[in-house]
């Protein structure tokens, strides 16, 4: 029996352009996980002895027909290995440890030194749903049924907040002790929503002044 983690997990987002990662498996489960990672711009290395032909149509990522090699996860910044077979989701996650690699088991809790969240994107805004390994599917639900709520319209509005803050620090003036969040409840959202952004931005500027 798989056991999740026991421990608090210490939640953290991962700059993963131009570095190296690994993903041990062929299958479905190792495509949507070399997906994500070609997302972040990561440069992603498939190892198995069967891959999937959708993975020739993923930007970047090289596939190496083969079966893992016995400590060639000391190459990489991250590794997720989606594989069926246990002895070499093992196999990877002992030899990560051993040289500080990070290691993701697909459905293995035993074999992972970090875990993967369900997630919604819209633009630069993420947002995670997590179990702590605990059920997997309960994350898949909640990401299913509040995902729905952060349509474009949140995009826009990372965009417009980015902006304001961007020039207010050109300015030289400090954006601590701003009321972000008076204006982000001033119904900024509704008029993105209703596409007046001219009033949401002008909303903004009223707020923090």
């Amino acid at each position: 029996m798989t056991m999740p983690f026991a421990e608090p997990l210490y939640p953290i987002n991962l700059s993963l352009a131009g570095r190296r990662c690994l993903v041990v498996g062929g299958g479905p489960v190792a495509l949507s996980k070399a997906r994500e990672l070609v997302v972040c711009r990561a440069v992603v290395d498939v190892v198995a002895p069967e891959i999937l032909e959708d993975f020739a149509s993923l930007d970047g990522v090289i596939c190496h027909k083969r079966p893992y090699e016995a400590g060639e996860v000391a190459g990489y910044r991250l590794v997720i290995t989606a594989t069926s077979d246990p002895a070499v989701n093992r196999q990877v996650f002992v030899e990560g440890e051993a040289a500080g690699i990070w290691v993701n088991s697909a459905d293995d809790p035993a074999n992972c030194a970090f875990a993967l969240p369900a997630r919604v994107r819209q633009g630069p805004l993420l947002v995670t749903f997590s179990t702590s390994g605990s059920s997997p599917a309960l994350s898949t639900w909640l990401r299913r049924r509040y995902g729905p709520e952060f349509g474009p319209e949140y995009a826009v509005l990372v965009e417009i907040l980015t902006e304001h803050r961007a020039r207010l620090q050109a300015e030289g003036t400090s954006t601590e002790g701003l009321d972000w969040q008076g204006a982000l409840d001033s119904g900024m959202l509704e008029l993105i929503r209703e596409g007046r952004l001219a009033e949401a931005k002008e909303r903004l500027q009223a707020c923090l002044s």
